[in-house]
Parts: structure tokens; C-alpha cells; sequence
């Protein structure tokens, strides 16, 4: 790639987001409010809460209150509660989002390829999110640069957000992953490195676990949460839910946004690895219509003369990424330019639309765990399996109701943007899947419990349709009608076999015909036969073939 064709990118900023499924701290509290461990830990550890910027008046600014016109109603309640407070109650009106932060870690610092220079990132923000009634988490990293080359601002977006190599390399490195990713402290001092070659340990683990190994930089900044299968101990445990590769947004503003070619433009917005600017990363025919599905262009044009403040959004589902030029200051003014709107506006609708699928997958996932576990032979493994499925479908109804948006925003840009992320992330067919397979399991659990019932009828039955032969043996006996107390015990069994056979044969002999005798008695009370009808209906109790 010739350094003199391709534009410098003059501002570079790359948010990732890692959701993660939470794991519940035993079966016996529903809601588990996973946060509550992390506050008490607040002493030992570099999360801290996230303060209520709304009820301080140094702290809310008119940027926060851009941000926050920006969503509907019913996402303003979600994004940041209420005003109206319970009587004593704190969390009444409260936003259902519970937000920690980190800001130990200043900066990080990557390699790559063959390239023994370093670049350094300054690391933004740290944050932590977690929702109320929704084993989910989701992290959040920001970092930003200046002055990168292409090749390295799209290394930067390829390999940072990798959760785990996918292979390695004939020289050991990790596949797809930079060579080596440290975070470092306001002084300059290392506070975690990645372990990418360390090839034996992530074979080790899969081994020995039959889940993927978290790399050690990654790990170090979850802490004092835990990966679910490690040998580690924390409050709070936590487990995969989506693909190695986190999803990312990417804000880049360029120097010179003419040497900006298709193929470097496709190259961004589907991040792929860095190539030749003439040549396209794909086919041509793949690529045919990349524009229309993948491009929002409101605020672009094509041609050699390009407007200053062109700026194009490019969106797969996985990744959202903004590209618009440097010189343009309603681009990159961290006021009110679109670099604003980016890190707070648009991180929202990115962050809401991964919420939803994760959120789904995590209760796919329980019906997943609840089959696996079950025991068709044990009783307690059936009971506990008909808790799981009733308690998924409870937690699936009430995300529906509280976390399930198709449309946040009436604003035509931030509206027509997360419709474009919600398509290319399926959210709307994965929620009528898991719906389906929630009301699935449901219907089955309510079929076998009416099964189960009508079982327990025809028990009742038979057992009052036996009880009824003594009944009436012994209640003939003991009218009274017949003065038998002073003979022989013989005689007084001869008398009561006397009437308990007639009665026992009888009650038989109208349970073998108790379907024909049902239809009888059904139309002896149908007001509309004759009764004619009736009669035939009775004939046919002894007929050979019923007739109805």
C-alpha cells in the first residue's frame, strides 16, 4: 500500500462492546441483582459506581441533555429512569441499568504483525453495564489515537476486540489477534499484557472445559468478575454468549477523504484486515450492492469533489463505523460535532440493539440448559425442569415489556440507524424464535399437566367405581330391613355375597359399556332428539356396533 496515496487518519476512535452471560448464584432468588456484589466489593476493587449525573446540577450538562431528547419516552425510562421517587424506596423510578466504571487503566499500548513499533492508545472510558432482571453484562472500552496510518488504523479495528486467538500462527502468534496488547496505568506502568502465544494453556483449557479460554489482558480488566469454568474465585461469574470477536464502532475523520478508495472504504466498514487500496477484499459480484445494504449516505456524495462535510455511516450489525473528514468542524468538534453524537447518541442505539440479542441468546441458552438436564426418569429432574421453562418464560415476558424496542427514536438519522443495526443483527427473527420455543416448551408442560390430570380423574374414578360395590353391599346389609344379627356368621356371609356379586357384575358389566352408556346419557339430555332417537341411542348400548 503506497503511504503516499492513502489518507492519514487524523482522529481515530474505536468503542468495544463485550456482552457476557451472567451466571446465577444459586436457584433459590429469581432476580438476582448481580451489581449488589460488585458495590460490596467497592473497597477491593477499580470498578466504581457510576453517580446519577441528573441530580446534580454541576454535573448535567447540555450535552447530556442533547443526548437525552434524542430517545423516546419508554427509552428514557429505560436509559435513565424517572424522576417521580418512591416513598423511602430509592430504586422506585430508577433506571433499570446499572453503570460501573474503571479508570485505573490510562492507556494501551499494541503491536502488530512484524512491526516492532509500538502505537499507543489513550483509553477513554472503561464501563460496566448491567440490567435489572437480565443475567447480562456488557463492557464497554473506548480508546482513541491521532495521526495513524490506514494500515494501522485498520489493524487497530481487526485485531483489538478479540476476546481469544481463533489459531495460531507458524511463528506462534495469535490468529487474527495483535501481537502483543498491554494495559498500562497514568504512570506509565504495565498493569496486564496479553497471552496470545501462549498456545498450550487455550488448548489446555478447551480440553479440559470445552469452552474457549478468555486471554489474560481481558481477564484482568473483568476483574473481580471470573470466567465460569476458571479455578478462579470472585463474586461474580460470567461466561461467552456471542463470538470471539467483539462487536465495535469506529469513528474515523481523514485527512484527505478523495485518496479514500471503495475497497479502503469496504475495508472499514466490514474490518477486515489491511490490503491494497485498487484491489476489493471480496469479489465483485459479493460486493455488487454493498452500497445499498451496508451504507447510510444522507449525508454523502460520491464524485472527486466531495463536499467537506461529507460523512458516511456504514453498518453490519457487528460493527457501526463513521468516516467524514478532519477538517470538517461539525465532524470532529467534541461539543457538538458528530464525534459527540458518536460516543454518546449513537454508542446508546449500538449498545440497546446488543443488548436485545444478547438478552435473547442468554434465554435461548436457558432452555438449552434446562434440556440438558433433564432426567425424564427422575421426578425432582422433572419438577426442576418445569420450574426452569416456567421461570425463563416469566423472565422472557417481562424483558418484552421492559427491553424490547423496534423504534427509540423519532429523530430521522438515530431512527433510520438502529432499524439499519436491528436488521443486519436479525434481533426481530431471533426474538420470534425464541418466542416460539419458549410458548413451545410451555404448551408441552401445560398438555402434560392436563394429562397428568385427567390421569388422576380416571384413578378417582375406578377407585369410586370399586368403592361403589361395597358401598352398596354393605349399605343393604345395614337398612335394618332384615333381622340377621343373631345367626350364624355363615348365613351373614352368604347374605352379603348374595347382594355383593349381582352389585359387583352389575358395576362391571356398566363400566365395560361406560363409553356406550356416555353417549346414552348424552342424548337423553340433547333436547333436540326425539325420543325415538333416545331409544335407538339405548339399543345401541348392547348392539354389536355402535351406530353413533
Amino acid at each position: 500500500m503506497d503511504k503516499q496515496s492513502t489518507p492519514t487518519v487524523s482522529n481515530f476512535r474505536q468503542i468495544v462492546l463485550w456482552p457476557v452471560q451472567l451466571i446465577p448464584q444459586g436457584d433459590d432468588q429469581q432476580i438476582q441483582n448481580h451489581w449488589e456484589y460488585l458495590s460490596a466489593a467497592a473497597e477491593s476493587t477499580a470498578w466504581k459506581a457510576v453517580d446519577d449525573e441528573f441530580i446534580s446540577e454541576t454535573q448535567f450538562s447540555d450535552r447530556r441533555y442533547r443526548e437525552f431528547v434524542t430517545f423516546l419516552p419508554y427509552a428514557q425510562s429505560f436509559l435513565y429512569g424517572e424522576g417521580i421517587r418512591g416513598d423511602g424506596d430509592p430504586n422506585i423510578g430508577r433506571s433499570p441499568v446499572r453503570v460501573f466504571y474503571r479508570n485505573d487503566v490510562s492507556s494501551v499500548r499494541m503491536t502488530f504483525g512484524d512491526d516492532p513499533q509500538p502505537i499507543s492508545f489513550k483509553v477513554d472510558q472503561v464501563v460496566l453495564y448491567f440490567f435489572y432482571d437480565i443475567d447480562i453484562a456488557i463492557m464497554a472500552v473506548e480508546i482513541s489515537g491521532e495521526r495513524l496510518s490506514l494500515p494501522q488504523a485498520m489493524d487497530t479495528l481487526f485485531r483489538f476486540g478479540r476476546a481469544y486467538p481463533t489459531h495460531w500462527e507458524p511463528n506462534g502468534r495469535g490468529g487474527h489477534c495483535a501481537k502483543t496488547v498491554e494495559w498500562l496505568n497514568k504512570s506509565g506502568d504495565v498493569l496486564s499484557t496479553s497471552d496470545h502465544e501462549h498456545k498450550e494453556e487455550y488448548l489446555r483449557f478447551v480440553r479440559e472445559h470445552r469452552v474457549p479460554r478468555i486471554a489474560r489482558h481481558w481477564e484482568f480488566l473483568m476483574q473481580p468478575l471470573v470466567q465460569h469454568y476458571s479455578d478462579q474465585e470472585g463474586p461474580i461469574r460470567y461466561r461467552e454468549i456471542e463470538y470471539q470477536r467483539m462487536p465495535l464502532m469506529s469513528f474515523l475523520a481523514f485527512d484527505d477523504l478523495s485518496k479514500l478508495t471503495r475497497a479502503d472504504q469496504i475495508r472499514i466498514g466490514m474490518v477486515t484486515r489491511p490490503g491494497d487500496s485498487a484491489v476489493l477484499p471480496f469479489s465483485a459480484n459479493f460486493l455488487k450492492d454493498f452500497e445499498s445494504r451496508y451504507c447510510y449516505d444522507r449525508h454523502w456524495d460520491e464524485g472527486p469533489q466531495q463536499d467537506i462535510g461529507n460523512t458516511r455511516f456504514m453498518c453490519n450489525g457487528q460493527n457501526f463505523t463513521v468516516i467524514g473528514s478532519a477538517e470538517a468542524q461539525m465532524f470532529t468538534d467534541r461539543g457538538t460535532g458528530m464525534i459527540s453524537q458518536f460516543r454518546h447518541q449513537y454508542f446508546l442505539l449500538f449498545l440497546i440493539a446488543h443488548f436485545q440479542k444478547a438478552a435473547l441468546l442468554m434465554l435461548s441458552d436457558r432452555l438449552v440448559q434446562a434440556i440438558s438436564r433433564l432426567d425424564i426418569d427422575d421426578s425432582e429432574s422433572v419438577r426442576q425442569f418445569r420450574d426452569n421453562v416456567r421461570q425463563t418464560q416469566e423472565i422472557f415476558l417481562r424483558f418484552t415489556q421492559r427491553y424490547w424496542f423496534h423504534e427509540v427514536s423519532e429523530q430521522a438519522q438515530s431512527k433510520d440507524l438502529f432499524a439499519m443495526m436491528l436488521k443486519h443483527l436479525e434481533t426481530d427473527d431471533l426474538f420470534e424464535k425464541t418466542r416460539r420455543r419458549i410458548l413451545d416448551m410451555s404448551e408441552f408442560l401445560d398438555s402434560d399437566q392436563l394429562k397428568r390430570q385427567a390421569e388422576t380423574v380416571i384413578r378417582l374414578t375406578v377407585v369410586t367405581a370399586f368403592g361403589l360395590i361395597g358401598t352398596i353391599a354393605t349399605g343393604v346389609l345395614g337398612m335394618n330391613i332384615f333381622d340377621e344379627t343373631t345367626n350364624p356368621p355363615l348365613v351373614k356371609l352368604f347374605y352379603f355375597m348374595l347382594v355383593f356379586i349381582p352389585v359387583a357384575v352389575l358395576v362391571l358389566y356398566a363400566i365395560v359399556k361406560s363409553k356406550r352408556l356416555s353417549v346414552f346419557l348424552e342424548s337423553l339430555s340433547d333436547e333436540k332428539l326425539d325420543w325415538r332417537e333416545k331409544w335407538h341411542t339405548l339399543k345401541d348400548v348392547w348392539a354389536m356396533k355402535n351406530r353413533l
